[in-house]
């Protein structure tokens, strides 16, 4: 972990997301319909409603577009069908790529994920040729500046709830648990009072590919700004790291 720091990747992400807004919340509103198709609406009965609405809660989507976005699904059986579709991929100098979308055009989405990659010098490869280098895990960031308790009680309190594991960076703490563990684990944390940054379940690289090459470094920043452009990917997941 160390000479890596997460949550910077995090702001990052997050400066991009708060000025991209009102696509954020159409991609969670999609996940949101789908969830609410598959389970209902009732969240407490719902466990992938339940993750979405933490996800939306966290990306500042107000409490009556959520709602809103539950209501309408409820009712609307005429509604798109949409469906995950996943792709893995090659990015420069093999670094690894997952991207999951929700779409309601498999062949758009093949195409604009595809055109992603080509252009970015990269190329997508076949289900499980990446996916293997990850780990399916929950992650929580928090930015130490906005945490009062010591590092020692925040590690207790997150093992206690369940968590796998804790790392203290310069700027942030980690904390990692299982997919079925994270719930528990994050409203642990929320009843504390504890500003999470960050938290989600997410693909945890097993190891890093350091790019240093100019040229490397703006292919796969292509690839990142042409996924980001499509209104049907839903996340992507990368093992790249600059030096």
């Amino acid at each position: 972990m160390s000479g890596h720091s997460k949550f910077a990747n995090i702001k990052h992400k997050k400066e991009k997301n708060d000025a991209a807004k009102g696509k954020i919340f159409t991609i969670i509103g999609r996940e949101i319909a789908v969830a609410v198709k598959e389970g209902g609406p009732d969240p407490n009965n719902n466990y992938k409603l339940a993750q979405i609405i933490s996800k939306a809660k966290a990306n500042n989507m107000p409490n009556d577009t959520i709602e809103r976005g539950i209501k309408k699904a409820s009712g609307d059986a005429n509604s798109a069908n949409y469906e995950y579709c996943t792709y893995e991929g090659y990015g420069p100098s093999g670094t690894a790529i997952i991207v999951k979308c929700l779409t309601d055009n498999k062949n758009r989405t093949a195409a604009d994920v595809r055109n992603a990659f080509t252009k970015g010098s990269g190329s997508v490869g076949t289900q499980g040729c990446v996916s293997y280098m990850f780990d399916e895990k929950g992650q929580i960031l928090i930015d130490k500046e906005e945490c009062d308790m010591a590092a020692d009680d925040l590690m207790m309190e997150a093992l206690d709830a369940g968590a796998e594991d804790f790392n203290e960076e310069d700027d942030s703490f980690e904390i990692t648990t299982s997919p079925e563990d994270f719930d528990a684990v994050n409203n642990a944390l929320k009843e504390l009072g504890i500003k999470m940054a960050s938290a989600e379940v997410t693909m945890i690289p097993q190891t890093y590919v350091t790019l240093t090459e100019e040229a490397d470094l703006n292919n796969i920043q292509r690839i990142f700004d042409l996924l980001d452009e499509s209104d049907d990917v839903q996340e992507v997941y990368h093992n790249f790291r600059e030096e």
